[in-house]
């Protein structure tokens, strides 16, 4: 009885997961801004990590796990790259200089 409940749990978790990774890669294509593409990337990142850690729930092997933590660090060295990316295109050329004596 447990065990289908898991099953049917689990898929409707990769049926929801699947639907949210093909709207944040809509939202990629069509972001109009930089910053929409980004967000849209994180989001990406996350629901990947969401569908990989239904996976290993719903087979049992736990090396998924780790999958998704390395998953989890590279998306987030990849938001802060790319909000660094954002910063640098916002400020002027010579906004260092000023602050060198």
């Amino acid at each position: 009885m447990s065990a289908t409940v898991l099953s049917i749990a689990t898929m409707i978790a990769l049926v929801i997961l699947a639907l949210a990774l093909l709207l944040s890669v809509v939202r990629v294509i069509i972001g109009p801004s930089l910053s929409d593409r980004v967000l849209a990337l994180d989001l990406l990142t996350v629901s990947a990590m969401g569908f990989v850690g239904a996976i290993a729930i719903r087979t049992g092997l736990t090396l998924y796990l780790d999958i998704a933590i390395a998953l989890a660090l590279l998306g987030f060295l990849a938001t802060v790259g790319f909000a660094r990316y954002i910063l640098s295109r916002q400020l002027p050329r010579d906004a260092g200089a000023e602050n060198q004596p």
